[in-house]
């Protein structure tokens, strides 16, 4: 009894270390972010005295975090529309149907999950720019679906297998057309697989940096990780306000994922047994 006891409580303190070291940063860098600089150089863990916005309104001054904000909002939504879209169609199709070089297509699309990213950087310059889509926002989104297609086509087509095959028999049996089983009673039922790729293909578009910097020149297509920048060169005695672009670059994903956590996890698992 004594046992299990003591290794109960060793695994709860092996789990809030873990939360420790996980949330530590994050609340850290936040209540910087209300802090003077004085406060910080002078005691970096402490409590902030006041309350103070003078950071986020610096943020939003030194750099044009605003403009930024929204290019994010634009080429994360749209990448990760167009990459559930399409990407739904082609797992249904993986899960479902037979054809020849089925199983060799899937692993060549799956094999781009092990490709370094940085391999991957010469390449798409040459084709962005053969295309004319260099600095601007399409050419983002473009890169953001392809990079995100590995991971939504794992989850999705272990989602579609898990789904009865009885309720598309069902619905062949009542007359409906491959097209609409697939729009009408499949897309409903994987919605928890839908939902998950959706979350990790925005998340990995809106905090990507590389390929943002790669890729654009000007303020007009650039994202949001790209106006920390501003802060690690002539503005980069500034904690306060470089500690408040941080916090508005990290807030929206951490709420995405915390508002959609559970069918991320869900899913997950329900791929990793039926895939």
């Amino acid at each position: 009894m004594r046992l299990k006891t003591g290794r109960k409580l060793l695994m709860y303190i092996f789990f809030g270390c873990c939360v420790f070291v996980a949330l530590f940063p994050i609340v850290w860098v936040i209540l910087s972010s209300f802090k003077s600089n004085a406060e910080i150089l002078s005691n970096g863990i402490s409590l902030p005295s006041s309350f103070d916005f003078k950071g986020y309104r610096d943020a939003l001054t030194i750099s044009p975090i605003l403009k930024y904000f929204f290019n994010s909002v634009l080429i994360a939504g749209a990448s990760t529309a167009l990459n559930v879209f399409f990407l739904a169609m082609a797992a249904y199709v993986f899960a479902r149907c037979e054809f020849r070089g089925k199983n060799l297509i899937y692993f060549i699309l799956s094999l781009a999950m092990v490709i370094p990213m940085t391999a991957l950087l010469h390449p798409v310059y040459n084709v962005i720019q053969t295309l004319g889509l260099y600095d601007t926002k399409m050419g983002l989104i473009i890169v953001y679906m392809a990079l995100n297609l590995p991971m939504s086509l794992l989850i999705m087509r272990g989602t579609f297998l898990s789904v009865p095959q009885a309720l598309e028999e069902a619905a062949y049996v009542d007359g409906a057309s491959f097209v609409r089983t697939f729009f009408q009673i499949m897309l409903p039922c994987a919605k928890g697989g839908l939902t998950s790729s959706a979350v990790l293909a925005f998340l990995g578009s809106w905090n990507e940096f590389t390929f943002a910097l790669m890729l654009t020149s000007g303020q007009a297509a650039r994202t949001l990780p790209l106006s920390l920048s501003y802060f690690t060169a002539q503005f980069s005695f500034n904690y306060t306000a470089m500690f408040a672009a941080v916090t508005i670059a990290v807030i929206p994903s951490i709420l995405v994922f915390a508002i959609f956590q559970e069918q991320v996890v869900s899913s997950l698992t329900a791929g990793s047994v039926k895939g």
